[in-house]
């Protein structure tokens, strides 16, 4: 096993910060460039949409308040900063389950 010291892992973090920082500073440019191309109404339009969560394409219900806010929380706590969600997608996948399943299997010790 590797052994990562604090002083490494606090500059890693470091640069992580910087480049999410850098990231940000630069989706803002774009988003302010192209809010100059929208007209007068569908830039006020944009905050209300924005906050709104469009209905996932497979039969479940939607995503609640609290799950809303949990998935706003953990964005923010990666990022650092307070993001704006525009949209969020339920995607069917079995990965997490096949993958559950690999890790049980390979704990298994086969007889010979």
């Amino acid at each position: 096993m590797v052994k990562v010291t604090i002083a490494e892992l606090a500059g890693t973090l470091a640069q992580l910060q910087a480049q999410m920082a850098e990231v940000s500073r630069r989706l803002e440019a774009m988003e302010k460039r192209d809010s100059g191309k929208m007209g007068a109404s569908q830039a006020a339009a944009e905050p209300r949409a924005a906050a709104s969560v469009p209905a996932p394409a497979a039969p479940r219900e939607a995503i609640t308040e609290e799950e809303l806010l949990a998935i706003s929380a953990a964005i923010g706590a990666y990022l650092g900063v307070r993001a704006h969600i525009r949209q969020i997608r339920l995607l069917g996948t079995s990965a997490w389950a096949q993958q559950g399943r690999v890790s049980i299997q390979a704990s298994h010790s086969l007889q010979g």
